[in-house]
């Protein structure tokens, strides 16, 4: 059975951080997918202008990157963190 990983990126127009991370989320996605032992990754982007209760919470913190629905990690998304946890998923 293949393990199974849904990010979530939480993010606005025009926040470069949010761009930075997307291009990290991207790039590690691509790089672990070309793994054997690699999950099965989707990603979604949600803006917090689209949802109220997301920008209460969120706000202050994006982007902030949600992995199976639990923070993974807001601001700077560290590709090395990231590729770690999406591999522990396998």
């Amino acid at each position: 059975m293949v393990a199974t990983a849904s990010l979530t990126l939480i993010s606005k127009p025009g926040c470069h951080l949010c761009d930075d991370a997307r291009e990290v989320v991207t790039r590690v996605m691509t790089e672990v997918s070309a793994r054997p032992e690699a999950p099965d990754v989707t990603l979604d982007e949600v803006s917090i202008l689209d949802d109220a209760q997301l920008h209460d919470r969120y706000a202050e913190e994006i982007p902030v990157l949600l992995i199976n629905g639990r923070v993974h990690n807001y601001w700077r998304i560290d590709p090395t963190r990231l590729t770690t946890a999406l591999l522990e998923l396998a």
